[in-house]
């Protein structure tokens, strides 16, 4: 199939998600074609069957804000004009179904019918999505999609709570690529390069915003390091870094913490990792943690959102309400506390990551496709 995939081309779970679903279906024969405003930063032209059309804006001094959305629904027109797509695939909701929404009206009138699929990833409902300003939008572009996935149970029904929802929501878990984490995972893991023998190692990776609570990751790893040998990576870039790093001077536990920023070698960091923290206030689904797991680390987070789908309490790692680091800490020691049992965690959390394996994710999106383009 002919395939167009539209995505925030950034480090967000959505764009990583994105990215790697096009690469997968490009290795399966299909046709596909990014269309965005930069190249996503994990796409890797590994198969002439992946095209990057950059959707450009013009500087005029009429805007004060470009106008993204007629820039991405015109580029989205031209692009299945030129290359005979089938099927739109197009994360968050905002801007992207939208403008979806307008180019499907624009080709009509060209005697094409292009098909959307409108993912929902979180924060384009939960946090942007149902504000005011937006709301009556987004619901008119999920209703008017042809189908609608979601990246977890608790974003579905969050999305139907929050919006009157005529069409069905169909559950996609967010999935991983296992084999590149095992095969990271053959190599040499010089944990020696970052930590002692002696030290455990503590991960956290995000963008570094608010809804992160990357303070509480420096809080959880401070009160951690107090009973134990450990060493903090912290990975990524946002608002909250500088934050984060003040903190950890405060402490004065900056010869511990290590700030690596972004990285396209997540899988390559999380190889060094015991456990993972995500004390977020709210994730839909929990790309990081689930990315964790597949490299053997157990993951320590809130009970938020969908990271309980994810996340299994006592078997993978444990589950907190949100800000109570003292209990996350706790927690992180119960699995530290010896070899054995960090062992166990560890094995638990790579075993559970089966279910979420691209093999078993990759057919269902397939499906979705081929299922849409034949509706008249």
């Amino acid at each position: 199939m002919n395939i167009g995939i539209v995505c925030y081309p950034t480090f967000g779970g959505s764009g990583v998600l994105a990215t790697e679903l096009g690469m997968a279906l490009a290795d399966k024969g299909h046709e596909v074609h990014f269309i965005t405003y930069n190249q996503p930063v994990r796409l890797d032209f590994i198969t002439h069957k992946l095209h990057f059309h950059e959707v450009l804006l013009e500087e005029y001094p009429l805007f004060e804000y470009q106008p993204y959305e007629l820039a991405l629904s015109s580029k989205m027109v031209e692009v299945v004009e030129k290359h005979q797509l089938e099927v739109l695939h197009v994360h968050y909701a905002i801007p992207h179904a939208y403008a979806a929404y307008m180019a499907k009206q624009m080709l009509k009138e060209k005697g094409m019918n292009v098909k959307v699929v409108t993912t929902l990833h979180g924060t384009d409902i939960t946090l942007v999505g149902s504000h005011p300003t937006y709301k009556t939008a987004v619901e008119f572009s999920i209703n008017n999609s042809d189908v609608v996935t979601a990246v977890s149970n608790s974003l579905k029904r969050d999305t139907q709570r929050l919006f009157n929802i005529k069409n069905d929501i169909e559950v996609v878990y967010n999935f991983i690529d296992t084999d590149k984490y095992d095969k990271e995972h053959q190599k040499e893991c010089k944990r020696i390069a970052l930590a002692e023998p002696h030290e455990r190692i503590l991960t956290h990776v995000s963008n570094f915003r608010p809804v992160k609570r990357t303070s509480d990751v420096v809080k959880v790893f401070n009160l951690v390091q107090k009973e134990m040998p450990a060493k903090l990576l912290m990975v990524g870039d946002g608002p909250d870094r500088v934050k984060a790093e003040g903190l950890v001077n405060d402490l004065g536990i900056s010869d511990k913490v290590i700030f690596l920023g972004n990285s396209n070698e997540v899988a390559k960091i999380l190889c060094y990792s015991d456990v993972f923290l995500l004390p977020s206030v709210s994730e839909s689904f929990g790309l990081a943690a689930l990315e964790a797991m597949a490299a053997d680390t157990a993951v320590i987070s809130t009970n938020t959102g969908g990271l309980p789908e994810v996340n299994t309490q006592g078997k993978t790692g444990f589950l907190s309400n949100i800000g109570d680091v003292e209990d996350m800490a706790k927690n992180a020691l119960t699995i530290l506390k010896d070899d054995e049992t960090l062992a166990t965690f560890k094995a638990n959390a790579k075993e559970h990551t089966k279910q979420f394996s691209l093999k078993n994710i990759l057919p269902v999106y397939e499906d979705i496709y081929k299922s849409c383009a034949v509706k008249v």
